[in-house]
């Protein structure tokens, strides 16, 4: 399949939107072995941008780049307004990062860890303990905050890594793929942070390797391949790159599966399961004509299931890789 950038919302009519985030032909490579490859990107403030790839694509590298963990070695990139090269320590003023192992100390308590960011962001005693406990309510982590952080959760110990991560007030946060390890339900609940830190005016930067999750969370999302980036655009423009769309039908009659599979056109059979596959864009246009020729014809479908690609669709085709199994949101029984 081509590469495809597509336009943000900064490049459209319009008012421009500020950038949070912007880099032209970041770079880096490790001996011989490239890792970034020339990478573009222009992420609007206020969004989350979701960064996507098979492991070793480079995702974790373009976080500590763009963090100012590590220099780049080619490109440019600014960061709040801010040259990563040319003014690092403006740049990390202004974000808050969480890996993807948590920084949280666990001899300490929960509250011994928030002041210890108070402490290092230079917050007096009073300021410190103020933000504290407020982050400490926000977070749930009130009644644990007494506590040694060995004994949190997994779900707490991330909820207490982003809530340090907020004591400096970043602009700008990047979360390299802050849910893995996580059940379902801890997961749900970092969402809904997320979600509230983007409503607050916050940017959020986010590695992930849960297709589902970008599909959830992101404005705009980016598939890393190969150290290049082979797409870019909202969730639904990316799911339009991917053909592959298509109508099932089941059926209990095989006298009606017959009739079907003989007047449909560019039909897959598959006979033991007496079921149809006939390929659609899933427009209403295609599906009515398919409803119309089954009561015209008095042939019974016991089943109607439309599937359109979805993330992982455009995952395997953009970088051949698999992808772990998640409940397909795409899937739909009409009938």
């Amino acid at each position: 399949m081509p590469s495809s950038v597509m336009p943000t919302p900064s490049q459209r009519g319009g008012s421009p939107t500020p950038l949070a985030i912007s880099a032209t032909g970041l770079r880096k490579s490790y001996g011989d072995k490239s890792v970034l490859d020339g990478i573009d990107l222009a992420i609007p403030a206020g969004s989350v941008f979701a960064l996507l790839g098979p492991n070793g694509a480079g995702k974790t590298t373009a976080v500590k780049i763009l963090s100012t963990l590590i220099t780049a070695g080619g490109g440019r990139a600014s960061v709040a307004g801010h040259d990563i090269a040319a003014h690092p320590q403006a740049v990390r003023a202004a974000i808050g990062v969480t890996g993807q192992f948590s920084a949280v100390d666990g001899l300490i308590t929960g509250e011994e860890n928030m002041l210890l960011m108070a402490d290092l962001h230079h917050l007096s005693r009073r300021e410190g303990r103020r933000v504290t406990a407020e982050l400490l309510e926000r977070f749930d982590l009130v009644e644990a905050a007494k506590k040694p952080a060995s004994t949190y959760s997994g779900g707490m110990k991330r909820r207490l890594d982003i809530a340090m991560t907020l004591v400096g007030n970043p602009q700008i946060i990047f979360l390299d793929e802050p849910t893995t390890g996580l059940d379902p339900r801890s997961r749900h609940n970092m969402w809904q942070i997320i979600r509230t830190l983007v409503t607050s005016g916050v940017t959020v930067f986010l590695t992930t390797q849960y297709l589902e999750e970008a599909d959830e969370l992101a404005d705009r999302i980016a598939v890393l391949n190969n150290g290049k980036i082979a797409a870019e655009g909202t969730a639904e423009e990316l799911k339009r790159l991917v053909p592959g769309g298509h109508v099932r039908l089941r059926f209990a009659d095989p006298t009606a599966y017959q009739r079907a599979a003989t007047a449909l056109t560019d039909v897959t059979r598959d006979d033991e399961a007496l079921a149809l596959q006939i390929p659609s864009d899933g427009s209403q246009r295609e599906l009515r004509a398919i409803l119309d020729w089954l009561d015209s014809t008095n042939t019974q479908a016991d089943e109607l299931t439309l599937h359109t690609p979805d993330l992982d669709d455009v995952f395997f085709a953009l970088t051949g890789n698999t992808v772990p199994s998640q409940p397909n949101q795409s899937k739909e029984t009409v009938r």
